[in-house]
């Protein structure tokens, strides 16, 4: 009698729940998970969970299980104990971020900092001076960097920064714009941590009677097809997700055949200029009293 065929090996990703399901985000980064295992009859095994807890059990529970041959962390925290956990157990593993003290592991590092610098360059030579900013959760150690790098660019040229805290949904993209855009001395300009964000941040100031971009640009992060299919298509700190996936299986392969863990880092978000950014309107004093009145 043969004997049944095993399931492929897989490479596991789990995820904290969310209401709005698994960002866009990571959608591209698992097609580019499944370009690099795909070949190797590998798969990615994602899970959603509701606790950073749950998240350290289901590791331990695909390791006693041999369910996953390695594992790809995202979205580094303070002090973040996933990596010295997976060391412990043995898993082979790939960081995806900018680990102050890697343990362990491979690494495929995403400079934020760069990043926000550049973002903060590109509106500052259009001419804008108050800039504002719909945050990622504070939590994550990529939203801190990208905090600091904001207000040491800001504060740089002696501009105006404000920072409103969202979590990535289309509702905080709604309400942090709002928010800043009520403020007397309005920002000329707001750059958004993901392109949902972004795109849920138009559509309010649009719908508050601001044109875009003449009184107020609008800068995404991640960039995506939402981001082009947007009247006017919007401005974008692009980079190639799919890619940054592929890296991650790349890199981790050769941890599971044995090879070292590689620390490499991905490309930088480059600024992508379409419809939604254009130096702020000439009348600033005027435009600056149209704030949006609170609801």
């Amino acid at each position: 009698m043969t004997s049944p065929r095993s399931e492929p090996a897989a490479i596991g990703m789990a995820f904290l729940r969310s209401p709005t399901g698994v960002d866009p985000f990571y959608g591209e980064v698992i097609a580019g998970l499944e370009d690099v295992l795909h070949p190797r009859g590998m798969r990615v095994l994602m899970q959603t969970v509701p606790t950073p807890r749950d998240v350290l059990a289901t590791y331990r529970r695909w390791a006693s299980s041999g369910a996953v041959a390695g594992i790809v962390i995202s979205d580094l925290t303070t002090a973040d104990p996933r990596a010295s956990v997976l060391t412990g157990l043995g898993m082979p593993h790939v960081t995806m971020g900018q680990p102050v003290t890697p343990t362990g592991g491979a690494v495929v590092r995403v400079d934020n900092q760069t990043a926000m610098a550049h973002a903060i360059e590109h509106l500052v030579g259009l001419g804008h001076r108050v800039i504002g900013r719909v945050s990622g959760p504070r939590q994550y150690a990529h939203t801190r960097t990208r905090d600091r790098a904001f207000l040491t660019a800001m504060a740089a040229i002696g501009g105006t920064a404000r920072t409103v805290v969202g979590d990535y949904s289309p509702a905080s993209g709604v309400a942090g714009t709002l928010e800043l855009l009520r403020h007397a001395d309005r920002p000329t300009a707001i750059v958004y941590d993901n392109d949902v964000m972004a795109v849920a941040g138009l559509e309010a100031a649009v719908g508050s009677g601001l044109d875009v971009p003449t009184d107020l640009s609008i800068l995404a992060w991640d960039d995506s097809t939402s981001c082009r299919l947007t009247i006017p298509p919007l401005s974008a700190m692009s980079h190639d997700v799919r890619e940054l996936g592929e890296l991650a299986a790349q890199v981790l392969l050769r941890v599971i055949d044995g090879g070292p863990a590689d620390d490499i880092s991905a490309p930088i978000p480059v600024f992508v200029a379409r419809g939604s950014t254009a130096p702020p309107a000439e009348n600033r004093g005027h435009r600056a009293g149209r704030a949006v009145p609170a609801p």
